[in-house]
């Protein structure tokens, strides 16, 4: 048995998370009537409830009140480019969703009233009144948009506070974030327990439905790779950009998608910079900066998982509000937390737009985990990659001016 556990250990989070699934599956078939398995899932998704609002605000506001200010070089147009970047791909996740919608398995609670928006006023309505809501009360009640208002505020008050200060909230965001890892360490254990629940309660043929999420999920992520980023860069350097583009693709895309981390990708990137002949003032900054706010597939999830939920709950999404839901989910995708999976505790910002309630957006994250396995490696391997990318074509570009 000690020796299960240490090799339980030493394996890798995915390898455990596939495990997890597959005797799911395995207990789902055999034992469908043993319910007390499902309660293994409904406490691995209380966790991340109870979470996920003070993770997002303790973030937010330590990456701003650590920013310095007086870093110059071609970091404006590498923050624009990361910015646009991962704006277009929220924007190619909502074309996704109108040539091929998507429906979840989704159980509305008891007494849940689920109330759309008529359109994009009572969206910004909505929007602007989260906005000044209690900051407490936004944490309690999981106002997440109110969370984002708060922790900016906060953390651009803080700038101006003394070092000690900062060094507190450092470390409180440097708990929370340790929280968040030992939570997502019991993943497989909760996707064990969701996995049975949704099989014991709908069938094995559920399972096809997060097959086609995927598909569309991750032929977003390789759309972007593959189309939108080549064009980006197209237009910034007037020459044929897929050289660079599978590069950066082969030699970064590849090792952040078994490593799952943008940050633990930051050395092969700072090489690859190197290799590229690029400054080195530039990308000393830009590419850790870009494992912070470059994020592409991030953005893509959010949108994705929001805009099937509003479509298995009937609720009609126009271009504008669309539109809105995009600037939301670069935003909120700039925020997405440094661990395996991060981008799914962002999905219930963006349901919150449409009023989907806690409960609901919750059960989305949880269906994100279980396809989490391939869905946060592409998601990964994308915005690590983009981050040299979008550094070496902001250099290149201003190489090309000069000339």
């Amino acid at each position: 048995m000690k020796k299960i556990i240490e090799a339980w250990k030493k394996s890798s989070l995915i390898k455990r998370i596939a495990i997890g699934i597959f005797i799911g599956a395995l207990l789902a078939l055999s034992f469908p009537k043993l319910s007390a398995i499902g309660i293994l899932g409904d406490l691995f998704v209380g966790g991340l409830k109870a979470i996920a609002p003070l993770l997002v605000f303790a973030l937010v506001a330590n990456a701003l009140s650590q920013h310095k200010k007086g870093q110059e070089t071609n970091m404006k147009t590498i923050i624009i480019l990361y910015l646009f970047g991962t704006f277009a791909a929220a924007l190619v996740a909502v074309a996704s969703n109108y040539l091929f919608p998507l429906t979840l398995d989704l159980a509305a609670s008891k007494g849940t009233d689920i109330v759309p928006p008529d359109g994009i006023g009572q969206v910004l309505s909505n929007l602007l009144l989260n906005l000044v809501d209690n900051p407490v009360h936004a944490i309690i009640t999981a106002n997440y948009i109110g969370i984002l208002s708060w922790a900016v505020v906060f953390g651009l008050a803080m700038r101006e506070a003394s070092k000690t200060s900062k060094e507190l909230l450092q470390t409180m965001a440097s708990v929370t974030s340790k929280i968040v890892e030992w939570i997502i360490n019991l993943a497989p254990f909760g996707i064990l327990g969701l996995v049975f629940k949704t099989i014991s309660d709908k069938g094995i043929q559920v399972l096809a439905s997060y097959s086609v999420l995927l598909a569309v999920l991750v032929g977003n992520m390789l759309f972007v790779a593959l189309v939108i980023n080549p064009l980006i860069a197209f237009i910034m350097m007037r020459k044929n950009p897929y050289p660079l583009v599978f590069q950066c693709l082969k030699t970064s895309g590849i090792t952040a998608f078994f490593t799952r981390s943008s940050a633990a990708n930051i050395p092969v990137n700072m090489k690859l910079c190197e290799d590229l002949g690029l400054n080195k003032d530039t990308y000393s900054v830009s590419i850790p900066l870009g494992a912070t706010i470059n994020m592409a597939g991030a953005a893509i999830t959010i949108n994705v998982l929001t805009l099937a939920a509003a479509n298995t709950l009937g609720i009609h999404v126009d271009f504008a509000t669309a539109l809105v839901l995009s600037i939301v989910a670069a935003v909120s995708a700039c925020g997405a937390s440094g661990v395996a999976g991060g981008s799914l505790l962002l999905v219930p910002v963006a349901c919150s737009l449409f009023g989907i309630p806690n409960e609901l957006s919750i059960q989305v994250v949880g269906i994100g985990f279980i396809i989490g396995v391939i869905q946060d490696s592409c998601e990964t391997a994308l915005n690590s990659s983009t981050d040299v990318l979008f550094t070496a074509v902001a250099e290149m570009s201003a190489w090309k001016s000069k000339a």
